[in-house]
């Protein structure tokens, strides 16, 4: 049923500084943008990582009724090399620390995460599993 990730949409009240912001942090551009009904900038969508994940920025105005305004619910996880030096630079560019770095048993799992300056639970894990599947598919 569950084929693959496909986008993972966090919600921003300033959407132009969000779009800010994630271009520093991801080093790239967006590769898509959508304007609104009252045409400001409602959508701002990234391809990033090894498998070209997209990455959605969407005008909190949007959101569904009923979504949450904290940080909350579940937590999507992305690959890092370096989780400190990861969690480091996005608090020294304002996220906050929402959990810190856990390691988990002695097959080098570790996991932390940060709440982005919109509010975002940004989660980031150093995860063998999957380098062991990027691994696998270059072969």
């Amino acid at each position: 049923m569950l084929r693959g990730l496909t986008t993972t949409c966090f919600w921003a009240d300033d959407l132009e500084a969000a779009k800010r912001w994630y271009t520093e942090v991801f080093g790239i551009e967006p590769y898509f943008e959508r304007p609104g009904r009252d045409g400001a900038l409602a959508y701002v969508e990234y391809r990033i990582g090894d498998y070209q994940h997209e990455f959605g920025l969407c005008q909190s105005g949007y959101a569904p009724d009923g979504a949450a305004t904290e940080p909350g619910g579940a937590v999507v996880y992305w690959h890092v090399d370096d989780l400190d030096a990861a969690v480091e630079r996005l608090v020294s560019m304002g996220a906050k620390e929402y959990q810190p770095a856990v390691s988990w048993g002695d097959a080098g799992f570790r996991t932390a995460s940060v709440v982005d300056p919109f509010g975002n639970v940004l989660g980031l894990m150093v995860n063998p599993h999957y380098l062991e599947v990027l691994a696998s598919l270059k072969q």
